[in-house]
């Protein structure tokens, strides 16, 4: 059988899986956590030797996350932006990009597929101002810097892997820096449609799903490149096992008991597996039937509408410095 290969876009993720198979807190991994405006941030810094651990590339990946996200309280929705907004601008900063330095931002994604529309329907709410610049200079005010944006589909739809476009696009416009926003994949629930993960190491399109395209980063581009996503997909073995284990709780917290003999007695030798073990038993079940499936919360619609009004309104605020009142998309309520 193939073996069980655990399916994450999150660094946070990846680095608690390396912890766990090997005891402990690791060298190449190092990793804080802090609570803003009621918004649990997470950063974790990947070294060289924690990329060869968890397979993620070496960078900073800062996470914001709040059940919150998954709502439509308009007020919470603007306060997780601002947060957000403030880890864009800590990255940026630490990038030394200048106050008018240029912007490409990039929706990646398919825009009739609604869980992978995150992209695109960021780039529908940007203020883009590029073209301003380049044609009425004297109208632009104070504080707007020059930002361009493009969804350029998938490759099932262009023909074209979405990385030689955007390599294309930055040598034709030479933007100084890429911002990248695109739907990612969760192996927990509890972070699914509740997570906002930004890195300065770039993205690979489709590793999350096992479909990989080109790798995007300042090592392909050429200039600093911000990735920022929200995990909107989680793969059918993960919801199952995740499922045995919260009726499991369940049933140990009815009954009192969580024993060898107790969890032996409802699921035989399978309740006495380790996590991994009943992942890749249903990962075995799942697999040959083809119904290890990719899948999205039923309210898939509302979250990305809300979703990608965080996001734009917090690359709004964090590009251009101008009122909030000027930046701000408009939030699901």
């Amino acid at each position: 059988m193939e073996k069980w290969s655990v399916r994450t876009d999150l660094a946070l993720e990846s680095a608690l899986i390396a912890e766990q198979e090997h005891g402990g807190k690791l060298d190449g991994i190092m990793s804080s956590e802090e609570q803003r405006d009621n918004t649990l941030v997470t950063t974790v810094t990947i070294s060289e030797e924690g990329e060869r651990i968890t397979g993620k590339r070496q960078g900073l990946y800062v996470t914001v996350e709040s059940t919150d996200l998954r709502g439509s309280d308009s007020s919470r929705h603007a306060s997780i932006s601002r947060v957000t907004a403030d880890e864009i601008r800590r990255f940026i900063d630490s990038a030394g990009i200048h106050q008018d330095a240029s912007c490409l931002i990039a929706g990646l994604g398919n825009d009739l597929v609604t869980p992978d529309s995150l992209g695109p329907r960021v780039t529908d709410r940007l203020i883009v101002t590029n073209h301003l610049f380049k044609l009425h200079p004297e109208h632009v005010q104070e504080g707007y810097r020059p930002v361009s944006a493009i969804s350029p589909g998938v490759m099932g739809m262009t023909g074209i892997e979405t990385g030689d476009i955007l390599l294309g696009l930055i040598e034709r416009e030479k933007p100084d820096f890429l911002i990248v926003v695109d739907a990612l994949a969760s192996r927990s629930i509890e972070r699914l449609n509740a997570t906002i993960q930004m890195t300065d190491s770039g993205i690979q399109p489709g590793a999350g799903i096992g479909n990989r395209r080109k790798e995007i980063s300042r090592r392909t581009a050429g200039i600093p490149v911000i990735a920022i996503g929200i995990p909107t997909v989680i793969d059918a073995a993960t919801v199952t096992r995740d499922a045995v284990e919260l009726v499991m709780a369940h049933l140990e917290e009815k009954s009192g008991r969580g024993d060898e003999e107790w969890k032996r007695a409802f699921l035989g030798n399978i309740g006495l597996l380790s996590d991994e073990e009943k992942r890749q038993l249903i990962h075995d079940v799942l697999t040959p039937a083809g119904l290890n499936m990719i899948v999205t919360p039923k309210e898939a619609d509302l979250f990305i509408h809300g979703a990608a009004a965080v996001i734009s309104s917090a690359l709004n605020e964090a590009l251009h410095n101008r009122p909030p009142e000027e930046t701000r998309s408009f939030f699901a309520g």
